[in-house]
Protein backbone atom coordinates (compact mmCIF):
# COMPACT_ATOMS: atom_id res chain seq x y z
CA UNK A 1 0.00 0.00 0.00
CA UNK A 2 1.43 3.34 -1.07
CA UNK A 3 0.21 6.32 1.03
CA UNK A 4 2.51 9.31 0.48
CA UNK A 5 1.35 12.29 2.54
CA UNK A 6 1.61 14.62 -0.43
CA UNK A 7 -0.32 12.85 -3.18
CA UNK A 8 -1.24 9.35 -1.94
CA UNK A 9 -4.94 8.56 -2.46
CA UNK A 10 -5.70 7.16 0.98
CA UNK A 11 -3.83 9.91 2.82
CA UNK A 12 -5.71 12.47 0.77
CA UNK A 13 -8.99 10.84 1.78
CA UNK A 14 -7.94 10.81 5.42
CA UNK A 15 -6.98 14.49 5.37
CA UNK A 16 -10.14 15.44 3.52
CA UNK A 17 -12.53 13.39 5.59
CA UNK A 18 -11.28 13.60 9.18
CA UNK A 19 -12.46 15.74 11.98
CA UNK A 20 -11.56 12.66 13.87
CA UNK A 21 -11.65 10.75 17.08
CA UNK A 22 -8.66 10.89 19.42
CA UNK A 23 -8.63 8.03 21.87
CA UNK A 24 -5.28 6.79 20.59
CA UNK A 25 -6.60 3.29 19.97
CA UNK A 26 -6.20 1.10 16.88
CA UNK A 27 -8.99 -0.66 15.05
CA UNK A 28 -8.22 -3.88 16.86
CA UNK A 29 -8.95 -2.27 20.21
CA UNK A 30 -12.29 -1.72 21.95
CA UNK A 31 -14.82 0.46 20.13
CA UNK A 32 -14.45 4.16 20.80
CA UNK A 33 -17.89 5.20 19.56
CA UNK A 34 -20.23 6.35 22.33
CA UNK A 35 -23.52 4.56 22.74
CA UNK A 36 -26.85 6.44 22.82
CA UNK A 37 -27.38 7.87 26.31
CA UNK A 38 -23.69 7.76 27.22
CA UNK A 39 -22.35 10.79 29.15
CA UNK A 40 -21.04 13.59 26.95
CA UNK A 41 -17.83 15.23 28.24
CA UNK A 42 -18.36 18.63 29.83
CA UNK A 43 -22.17 18.51 29.99
CA UNK A 44 -22.48 17.24 33.54
CA UNK A 45 -23.91 13.79 32.87
CA UNK A 46 -26.21 11.78 30.65
CA UNK A 47 -29.35 13.89 30.85
CA UNK A 48 -30.62 16.14 29.45
CA UNK A 49 -28.02 17.10 26.83
CA UNK A 50 -27.80 13.59 25.39
CA UNK A 51 -31.53 13.71 24.56
CA UNK A 52 -33.89 15.81 22.48
CA UNK A 53 -37.46 16.29 21.31
CA UNK A 54 -37.54 14.74 17.81
CA UNK A 55 -38.40 16.89 14.83
CA UNK A 56 -40.67 15.84 11.98
CA UNK A 57 -39.20 13.30 9.50
CA UNK A 58 -37.89 14.47 6.15
CA UNK A 59 -38.18 12.40 2.99
CA UNK A 60 -34.95 11.02 1.56
CA UNK A 61 -31.43 11.36 2.95
CA UNK A 62 -30.96 14.57 4.91
CA UNK A 63 -27.57 16.30 4.50
CA UNK A 64 -26.29 17.58 7.86
CA UNK A 65 -23.27 19.83 8.23
CA UNK A 66 -21.68 20.74 11.55
CA UNK A 67 -23.45 24.11 11.45
CA UNK A 68 -26.78 22.44 10.61
CA UNK A 69 -26.32 19.97 13.46
CA UNK A 70 -25.62 22.77 15.94
CA UNK A 71 -28.63 24.77 14.76
CA UNK A 72 -30.88 21.74 15.11
CA UNK A 73 -29.44 20.94 18.52
CA UNK A 74 -30.09 24.47 19.77
CA UNK A 75 -33.73 24.10 18.68
CA UNK A 76 -34.46 20.51 19.66
CA UNK A 77 -31.99 19.45 22.38
CA UNK A 78 -33.68 18.67 25.67
CA UNK A 79 -31.12 20.67 27.64
CA UNK A 80 -32.07 24.00 26.01
CA UNK A 81 -35.79 23.24 26.07
CA UNK A 82 -35.79 22.50 29.79
CA UNK A 83 -33.59 25.49 30.52
CA UNK A 84 -35.94 27.76 28.59
CA UNK A 85 -38.83 26.42 30.67
CA UNK A 86 -36.83 27.26 33.81
CA UNK A 87 -36.79 30.91 32.69
CA UNK A 88 -40.58 30.97 32.51
CA UNK A 89 -40.78 29.36 35.94
CA UNK A 90 -38.38 31.93 37.42
CA UNK A 91 -40.39 34.75 35.82
CA UNK A 92 -43.55 33.37 37.44
CA UNK A 93 -41.85 33.19 40.85
CA UNK A 94 -40.75 36.81 40.49
CA UNK A 95 -44.34 37.88 39.83
CA UNK A 96 -45.44 35.97 42.90
CA UNK A 97 -42.96 37.86 45.07
CA UNK A 98 -43.79 41.18 43.40
CA UNK A 99 -47.47 40.61 44.13
CA UNK A 100 -46.84 41.31 47.83
CA UNK A 101 -45.84 44.92 46.97
CA UNK A 102 -48.48 45.65 44.33
CA UNK A 103 -52.02 46.89 45.18
CA UNK A 104 -54.78 44.31 45.40
CA UNK A 105 -58.29 45.36 44.38
CA UNK A 106 -61.44 43.28 44.70
CA UNK A 107 -65.16 43.84 44.29
CA UNK A 108 -67.51 41.87 46.56
CA UNK A 109 -71.19 42.98 46.23
CA UNK A 110 -73.78 40.96 48.08
CA UNK A 111 -77.53 40.98 48.81
CA UNK A 112 -78.88 39.18 51.87
CA UNK A 113 -82.52 38.46 52.84
CA UNK A 114 -83.00 37.01 56.35
CA UNK A 115 -85.70 35.97 58.80
CA UNK A 116 -84.56 35.18 62.36
CA UNK A 117 -86.15 32.77 64.84
CA UNK A 118 -85.88 34.57 68.23
CA UNK A 119 -86.64 31.42 70.16
CA UNK A 120 -83.44 29.98 68.80
CA UNK A 121 -81.49 32.73 70.56
CA UNK A 122 -83.37 32.34 73.89
CA UNK A 123 -85.95 35.10 73.51
CA UNK A 124 -89.22 33.62 74.81
CA UNK A 125 -91.64 35.63 77.02
CA UNK A 126 -91.12 38.73 79.15
CA UNK A 127 -93.68 40.18 81.63
CA UNK A 128 -95.95 42.55 79.82
CA UNK A 129 -94.09 42.15 76.53
CA UNK A 130 -95.26 40.05 73.63
CA UNK A 131 -92.20 38.46 71.96
CA UNK A 132 -92.79 37.21 68.42
CA UNK A 133 -91.34 33.85 67.52
CA UNK A 134 -89.66 35.23 64.40
CA UNK A 135 -88.45 38.57 63.07
CA UNK A 136 -88.32 39.38 59.39
CA UNK A 137 -87.95 38.98 56.63
CA UNK A 138 -85.50 41.88 56.17
CA UNK A 139 -82.71 42.46 53.67
CA UNK A 140 -79.15 43.77 53.43
CA UNK A 141 -77.29 45.17 50.39
CA UNK A 142 -73.59 46.01 50.22
CA UNK A 143 -71.42 46.67 47.14
CA UNK A 144 -67.85 47.94 47.66
CA UNK A 145 -64.45 48.13 45.94
CA UNK A 146 -61.76 46.91 48.33
CA UNK A 147 -58.15 48.07 47.89
CA UNK A 148 -55.16 46.92 49.93
CA UNK A 149 -51.59 48.10 49.51
CA UNK A 150 -48.37 47.35 51.33
CA UNK A 151 -46.74 50.70 52.06
CA UNK A 152 -43.53 49.33 53.55
CA UNK A 153 -42.33 45.75 54.03
CA UNK A 154 -38.57 45.36 53.90
CA UNK A 155 -38.90 41.57 53.75
CA UNK A 156 -41.08 41.65 50.66
CA UNK A 157 -38.84 44.24 49.00
CA UNK A 158 -35.79 42.00 49.39
CA UNK A 159 -37.71 38.94 48.30
CA UNK A 160 -38.54 40.75 45.05
CA UNK A 161 -34.88 41.66 44.57
CA UNK A 162 -33.85 38.05 45.23
CA UNK A 163 -36.37 36.74 42.70
CA UNK A 164 -35.08 39.25 40.13
CA UNK A 165 -31.55 37.88 40.54
CA UNK A 166 -32.90 34.33 40.32
CA UNK A 167 -34.52 35.25 37.01
CA UNK A 168 -31.19 36.61 35.74
CA UNK A 169 -29.52 33.39 36.87
CA UNK A 170 -32.06 31.34 34.89
CA UNK A 171 -31.43 33.47 31.79
CA UNK A 172 -27.66 33.04 32.12
CA UNK A 173 -28.14 29.32 32.70
CA UNK A 174 -30.11 29.12 29.45
CA UNK A 175 -27.23 30.78 27.59
CA UNK A 176 -24.82 28.35 29.21
CA UNK A 177 -27.07 25.46 28.19
CA UNK A 178 -26.75 26.59 24.57
CA UNK A 179 -22.95 26.45 24.92
CA UNK A 180 -23.23 22.95 26.37
CA UNK A 181 -25.41 21.91 23.43
CA UNK A 182 -22.71 23.17 21.04
CA UNK A 183 -20.18 21.09 22.97
CA UNK A 184 -22.41 18.00 22.92
CA UNK A 185 -23.23 18.33 19.22
CA UNK A 186 -19.60 18.99 18.32
CA UNK A 187 -18.44 15.98 20.34
CA UNK A 188 -20.86 13.56 18.69
CA UNK A 189 -20.49 15.05 15.20
CA UNK A 190 -16.69 14.85 15.28
CA UNK A 191 -16.94 11.25 16.42
CA UNK A 192 -19.21 10.52 13.48
CA UNK A 193 -16.74 12.05 11.03
CA UNK A 194 -13.98 10.06 12.72
CA UNK A 195 -15.91 6.84 12.20
CA UNK A 196 -16.44 7.70 8.53
CA UNK A 197 -12.71 8.31 8.17
CA UNK A 198 -11.97 4.99 9.85
CA UNK A 199 -14.19 3.23 7.33
CA UNK A 200 -12.23 4.81 4.45
CA UNK A 201 -8.96 3.81 6.09
CA UNK A 202 -10.22 0.28 6.82
CA UNK A 203 -11.37 -0.14 3.21
CA UNK A 204 -7.94 0.92 1.99
CA UNK A 205 -6.29 -1.52 4.40
CA UNK A 206 -8.55 -4.34 3.16
CA UNK A 207 -7.58 -3.57 -0.44
CA UNK A 208 -3.88 -3.64 0.44
CA UNK A 209 -4.28 -6.84 2.44
CA UNK A 210 -6.15 -8.44 -0.46
CA UNK A 211 -3.36 -7.47 -2.87
CA UNK A 212 -0.75 -8.84 -0.49
CA UNK A 213 -2.64 -12.11 -0.13
CA UNK A 214 -3.06 -12.47 -3.90
CA UNK A 215 0.65 -11.82 -4.37
CA UNK A 216 1.60 -14.33 -1.68
CA UNK A 217 -0.77 -16.96 -3.09
CA UNK A 218 0.71 -16.52 -6.57
CA UNK A 219 4.22 -16.91 -5.22
CA UNK A 220 3.24 -20.06 -3.31
CA UNK A 221 1.79 -21.51 -6.53
CA UNK A 222 4.99 -20.58 -8.34
CA UNK A 223 7.03 -22.24 -5.63
CA UNK A 224 8.97 -19.10 -4.75
CA UNK A 225 7.41 -18.66 -1.30
CA UNK A 226 6.45 -20.94 1.56
CA UNK A 227 2.81 -21.77 2.35
CA UNK A 228 3.12 -19.91 5.67
CA UNK A 229 3.53 -16.62 3.79
CA UNK A 230 0.09 -17.07 2.24
CA UNK A 231 -1.37 -18.05 5.61
CA UNK A 232 0.02 -14.90 7.24
CA UNK A 233 -1.39 -12.78 4.44
CA UNK A 234 -4.80 -14.50 4.78
CA UNK A 235 -4.90 -13.82 8.53
CA UNK A 236 -3.98 -10.18 7.89
CA UNK A 237 -6.74 -9.86 5.26
CA UNK A 238 -9.41 -11.30 7.55
CA UNK A 239 -8.26 -9.10 10.42
CA UNK A 240 -8.66 -6.02 8.24
CA UNK A 241 -12.08 -7.23 7.11
CA UNK A 242 -13.17 -7.59 10.73
CA UNK A 243 -11.99 -4.06 11.45
CA UNK A 244 -13.98 -2.76 8.49
CA UNK A 245 -17.13 -4.47 9.82
CA UNK A 246 -16.52 -2.97 13.24
CA UNK A 247 -15.92 0.51 11.77
CA UNK A 248 -19.23 0.39 9.86
CA UNK A 249 -21.09 -0.74 12.96
CA UNK A 250 -19.48 2.03 15.03
CA UNK A 251 -20.62 4.64 12.52
CA UNK A 252 -24.18 3.30 12.51
CA UNK A 253 -24.34 3.49 16.32
CA UNK A 254 -22.72 6.91 16.40
CA UNK A 255 -25.29 8.26 13.94
CA UNK A 256 -28.01 7.16 16.37
CA UNK A 257 -26.29 9.24 19.06
CA UNK A 258 -26.05 12.25 16.74
CA UNK A 259 -29.73 11.95 15.84
CA UNK A 260 -30.71 11.87 19.54
CA UNK A 261 -28.59 14.92 20.39
CA UNK A 262 -29.78 17.13 17.52
CA UNK A 263 -33.42 16.00 17.51
CA UNK A 264 -33.80 14.14 14.23
CA UNK A 265 -36.89 12.00 13.79
CA UNK A 266 -36.46 8.32 14.70
CA UNK A 267 -35.29 6.39 11.65
CA UNK A 268 -34.37 9.56 9.74
CA UNK A 269 -31.69 8.85 7.11
CA UNK A 270 -28.94 11.48 7.03
CA UNK A 271 -25.34 11.97 6.00
CA UNK A 272 -22.55 14.05 7.53
CA UNK A 273 -21.40 16.57 4.94
CA UNK A 274 -18.48 18.28 6.74
CA UNK A 275 -15.10 16.80 5.92
CA UNK A 276 -12.94 19.54 7.39
CA UNK A 277 -9.14 19.32 7.17
CA UNK A 278 -6.68 20.60 9.72
CA UNK A 279 -6.98 24.35 10.38
CA UNK A 280 -4.28 25.86 12.63
CA UNK A 281 -5.40 27.74 15.73
CA UNK A 282 -4.00 31.21 16.23
CA UNK A 283 -4.76 34.71 17.39
CA UNK A 284 -5.45 34.21 21.13
CA UNK A 285 -3.23 34.18 24.20
CA UNK A 286 -3.88 32.30 27.44
CA UNK A 287 -4.15 35.51 29.48
CA UNK A 288 -6.63 37.02 27.05
CA UNK A 289 -8.65 33.81 27.00
CA UNK A 290 -8.90 33.72 30.81
CA UNK A 291 -10.05 37.34 30.98
CA UNK A 292 -12.62 36.72 28.25
CA UNK A 293 -13.91 33.62 30.04
CA UNK A 294 -14.48 35.41 33.36
CA UNK A 295 -16.44 38.12 31.56
CA UNK A 296 -18.41 35.90 29.18
CA UNK A 297 -19.02 32.51 30.78
CA UNK A 298 -22.76 32.36 31.29
CA UNK A 299 -22.53 29.78 34.06
CA UNK A 300 -20.21 32.10 36.00
CA UNK A 301 -22.60 35.02 35.51
CA UNK A 302 -25.41 32.75 36.72
CA UNK A 303 -23.36 31.88 39.80
CA UNK A 304 -22.81 35.60 40.51
CA UNK A 305 -26.57 36.20 40.18
CA UNK A 306 -27.26 33.26 42.53
CA UNK A 307 -24.93 34.79 45.12
CA UNK A 308 -26.71 38.13 44.86
CA UNK A 309 -30.08 36.39 45.16
CA UNK A 310 -28.88 34.58 48.29
CA UNK A 311 -27.69 37.91 49.72
CA UNK A 312 -31.09 39.50 49.18
CA UNK A 313 -32.77 36.42 50.62
CA UNK A 314 -30.71 36.85 53.80
CA UNK A 315 -31.75 40.50 54.03
CA UNK A 316 -35.36 39.40 53.61
CA UNK A 317 -34.97 36.87 56.41
CA UNK A 318 -33.42 39.52 58.71
CA UNK A 319 -36.27 41.90 57.86
CA UNK A 320 -38.59 39.57 59.73
CA UNK A 321 -37.60 41.52 62.87
CA UNK A 322 -38.74 44.85 61.36
CA UNK A 323 -42.22 46.42 61.40
CA UNK A 324 -44.36 46.70 58.29
CA UNK A 325 -47.00 49.20 57.23
CA UNK A 326 -50.07 48.46 55.13
CA UNK A 327 -53.13 50.34 53.88
CA UNK A 328 -56.68 49.02 53.36
CA UNK A 329 -59.71 50.92 52.07
CA UNK A 330 -63.11 50.20 50.63
CA UNK A 331 -65.75 52.39 49.03
CA UNK A 332 -69.24 51.62 47.80
CA UNK A 333 -72.94 51.65 48.64
CA UNK A 334 -74.93 49.84 51.34
CA UNK A 335 -78.51 49.71 52.55
CA UNK A 336 -81.56 47.51 52.97
CA UNK A 337 -82.10 47.45 49.19
CA UNK A 338 -80.13 48.71 46.18
CA UNK A 339 -82.85 51.30 45.58
CA UNK A 340 -82.24 53.06 48.91
CA UNK A 341 -78.51 52.38 49.33
CA UNK A 342 -76.20 55.20 50.47
CA UNK A 343 -72.48 55.76 50.05
CA UNK A 344 -70.20 54.06 52.57
CA UNK A 345 -66.42 53.79 52.92
CA UNK A 346 -63.76 52.54 55.28
CA UNK A 347 -60.05 53.55 55.42
CA UNK A 348 -57.54 51.76 57.60
CA UNK A 349 -53.77 51.91 58.08
CA UNK A 350 -52.03 49.11 59.97
CA UNK A 351 -48.59 49.10 61.56
CA UNK A 352 -47.50 45.56 62.37
CA UNK A 353 -44.70 45.29 64.93
CA UNK A 354 -43.29 41.81 65.54
CA UNK A 355 -42.66 41.15 69.24
CA UNK A 356 -42.14 37.42 69.58
CA UNK A 357 -42.50 34.98 66.69
CA UNK A 358 -41.22 31.82 68.32
CA UNK A 359 -37.68 32.23 66.89
CA UNK A 360 -39.00 31.56 63.38
CA UNK A 361 -37.10 34.60 62.07
CA UNK A 362 -33.93 33.32 63.70
CA UNK A 363 -34.40 30.01 61.89
CA UNK A 364 -34.96 31.82 58.57
CA UNK A 365 -31.75 33.81 59.07
CA UNK A 366 -29.71 30.68 59.81
CA UNK A 367 -30.97 28.97 56.66
CA UNK A 368 -30.37 32.09 54.56
CA UNK A 369 -26.83 32.37 55.93
CA UNK A 370 -26.13 28.77 54.92
CA UNK A 371 -27.48 29.30 51.40
CA UNK A 372 -25.43 32.48 50.98
CA UNK A 373 -22.25 30.70 52.09
CA UNK A 374 -22.94 27.85 49.67
CA UNK A 375 -23.56 30.27 46.80
CA UNK A 376 -20.29 32.09 47.44
CA UNK A 377 -18.35 28.83 47.63
CA UNK A 378 -19.90 27.58 44.38
CA UNK A 379 -18.99 30.85 42.68
CA UNK A 380 -15.35 30.65 43.79
CA UNK A 381 -15.17 26.99 42.82
CA UNK A 382 -16.54 27.77 39.37
CA UNK A 383 -14.01 30.58 38.92
CA UNK A 384 -11.21 28.12 39.60
CA UNK A 385 -12.85 25.58 37.28
CA UNK A 386 -12.97 28.14 34.46
CA UNK A 387 -9.23 28.68 34.85
CA UNK A 388 -8.68 24.91 34.65
CA UNK A 389 -11.01 24.55 31.63
CA UNK A 390 -9.24 27.26 29.64
CA UNK A 391 -5.75 26.03 30.50
CA UNK A 392 -6.70 22.42 29.71
CA UNK A 393 -8.08 23.43 26.30
CA UNK A 394 -4.90 25.38 25.52
CA UNK A 395 -2.69 22.46 26.58
CA UNK A 396 -4.74 20.08 24.44
CA UNK A 397 -4.57 22.44 21.46
CA UNK A 398 -0.82 22.75 21.69
CA UNK A 399 -0.09 19.07 22.20
CA UNK A 400 -2.57 17.83 19.60
CA UNK A 401 -1.25 20.29 17.01
CA UNK A 402 2.23 18.88 17.54
CA UNK A 403 0.84 15.35 17.35
CA UNK A 404 -0.83 16.15 14.02
CA UNK A 405 2.52 17.25 12.58
CA UNK A 406 4.30 14.14 13.85
CA UNK A 407 1.47 11.86 12.67
CA UNK A 408 1.67 13.30 9.17
CA UNK A 409 5.37 12.53 9.06
CA UNK A 410 4.76 9.01 10.42
CA UNK A 411 2.27 8.29 7.64
CA UNK A 412 4.87 9.18 5.03
CA UNK A 413 7.55 7.06 6.74
CA UNK A 414 5.19 4.12 7.17
CA UNK A 415 4.19 4.32 3.50
CA UNK A 416 7.83 4.21 2.46
CA UNK A 417 8.48 1.26 4.80
CA UNK A 418 5.54 -0.68 3.38
CA UNK A 419 6.60 0.00 -0.21
CA UNK A 420 10.15 -1.20 0.43
CA UNK A 421 8.89 -4.30 2.31
CA UNK A 422 6.66 -5.27 -0.61
CA UNK A 423 9.52 -4.77 -3.04
CA UNK A 424 11.73 -6.98 -0.88
CA UNK A 425 9.00 -9.62 -0.68
CA UNK A 426 8.51 -9.55 -4.45
CA UNK A 427 12.28 -9.91 -4.92
CA UNK A 428 12.32 -12.90 -2.56
CA UNK A 429 14.75 -11.38 -0.05
CA UNK A 430 12.09 -11.09 2.71
CA UNK A 431 9.09 -13.09 3.84
CA UNK A 432 5.53 -11.91 4.50
CA UNK A 433 6.26 -11.21 8.18
CA UNK A 434 8.08 -8.03 7.25
CA UNK A 435 5.27 -6.93 4.93
CA UNK A 436 2.58 -7.62 7.54
CA UNK A 437 4.53 -5.66 10.15
CA UNK A 438 4.90 -2.76 7.73
CA UNK A 439 1.19 -2.82 7.02
CA UNK A 440 0.54 -2.67 10.78
CA UNK A 441 2.78 0.40 10.93
CA UNK A 442 0.75 2.09 8.18
CA UNK A 443 -2.53 1.31 9.98
CA UNK A 444 -1.12 2.58 13.28
CA UNK A 445 0.21 5.77 11.66
CA UNK A 446 -3.17 6.53 10.08
CA UNK A 447 -4.96 5.86 13.39
CA UNK A 448 -2.57 8.18 15.21
CA UNK A 449 -3.26 10.89 12.64
CA UNK A 450 -7.01 10.38 13.03
CA UNK A 451 -6.71 10.51 16.81
CA UNK A 452 -4.54 13.62 16.92
CA UNK A 453 -6.71 15.48 14.41
CA UNK A 454 -9.85 14.69 16.40
CA UNK A 455 -8.15 15.78 19.62
CA UNK A 456 -7.16 19.07 18.02
CA UNK A 457 -10.64 19.86 16.68
CA UNK A 458 -12.40 18.81 19.85
CA UNK A 459 -9.97 20.98 21.83
CA UNK A 460 -11.18 23.90 19.71
CA UNK A 461 -14.79 23.22 20.66
CA UNK A 462 -13.80 22.74 24.30
CA UNK A 463 -12.01 26.09 24.24
CA UNK A 464 -15.08 27.76 22.73
CA UNK A 465 -17.16 26.35 25.58
CA UNK A 466 -14.52 27.33 28.17
CA UNK A 467 -14.61 30.89 26.84
CA UNK A 468 -18.40 31.05 26.97
CA UNK A 469 -18.68 31.59 23.22
CA UNK A 470 -19.86 28.22 21.95
CA UNK A 471 -21.92 29.35 18.95
CA UNK A 472 -19.57 32.15 17.93
CA UNK A 473 -16.50 30.02 18.63
CA UNK A 474 -17.52 27.26 16.24
CA UNK A 475 -18.00 29.81 13.45
CA UNK A 476 -14.60 31.34 14.26
CA UNK A 477 -12.58 28.16 14.77
CA UNK A 478 -14.21 26.12 11.96
CA UNK A 479 -14.47 28.51 9.06
CA UNK A 480 -16.16 27.11 5.99
CA UNK A 481 -14.11 27.02 2.82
Amino acid sequence: MRLPSRLGPVSTVVIALCLVYGAGSTFAQTETTSSPGEPIPGTGGVSPFAGSVPDKPVAGVLPVSLKDAIDRGLRQNLGTLLSNADIRSARGQRWQQLSALLPHATVSPFVDVSQINLTEFGFTQFPGVAVPSAVGPFSYFDARVNVSQTLFDWKSINNVRASGQSLKSAEYTYKDARDLVVLAVGYTYLQGIADEARIKTAEAQVNVAQALYDQAADQVKAGTSAQIDALRAKVELQTRQQQLIQAKNSLAIQKLTIARVIGLAPGQEFELTDKSPYQPFEGMTLEGALQHAYESRSDYQAAVADTRAAGYARKAATAGYLPSLSFDADYGAAGAHPSNATQVFDVKGTLTIPIFLGNSVHGDVLQADARLTQARERQENLRAQIDADVRTAFFNLQSSAEQVAVARSNIDLADQTLAQSRDRFTAGVADSVEVVQSQELVASANEQYISSLYSFNFAKISLARALGMGEEGVKTFFKEK
